[in-house]
């Protein structure tokens, strides 16, 4: 049963045309708290928020909160209810959020750093930090390409890259 008193920021039908290809929406106990997480922790911006429903945008992805209350006619609300871990089995990652930073204002929160901030070898360093109702978000930037070492007396080639260019954070087609 929803707890909205008044109407929402935007037509539910209105938001739902806006969004993107693909997003993710959070099933939580309490939106207010998880709110604190997003906005303290992971740096979130706030769309929206009510007691039933939260939109925000977490550096350039958005992500929707629902309260478990929002989903009193739905299959899974006894298991919602009955305090179960969720997300186990789904790691989020958030790409372009310093890590250190982010483990630095989990810890300050007093919310639970599962992995410090490491340099890993895919090309990351992150952290990984649980939100209040046991979602992992794993949050880093990508570490600079390593250079191999010459051969002795081999001088280095020419940078390929326009002057002031960087390798793209996304290479992928």
């Amino acid at each position: 049963m929803k707890k909205r008193a008044a109407d929402p920021w935007i037509p539910g039908d209105r938001y739902g045309r806006m969004l993107p290809v693909f997003m993710a929406n959070l099933l939580v106990r309490d939106v207010g708290r998880a709110l604190g997480f997003y906005k303290d922790v992971l740096g979130a911006r706030v769309h929206y928020s009510d007691p039933d429903f939260a939109a925000v945008n977490l550096n350039g992805a958005e992500l929707m909160l629902h309260a478990d209350h929002t989903y009193d006619k739905h299959p899974w609300h006894s298991r919602l209810t009955g305090g179960e871990a969720r997300g186990l089995g789904a790691e989020l990652r958030l790409f372009g959020v310093d890590p250190d930073v982010v483990e630095s204002r989990a810890l300050k929160a007093g919310s639970r750093v599962l992995q410090p901030a490491t340099t890993k070898g895919h090309g990351w360093r992150e952290v990984m930090v649980e939100d209040p109702d046991g979602y992992v978000w794993a949050v880093g930037v990508p570490t600079p390409s390593p250079q191999p070492s010459p051969p002795e007396g081999a001088r280095e080639p020419p940078n390929p890259l326009p002057s002031g260019t960087r390798e793209s954070p996304n290479p992928l087609p």
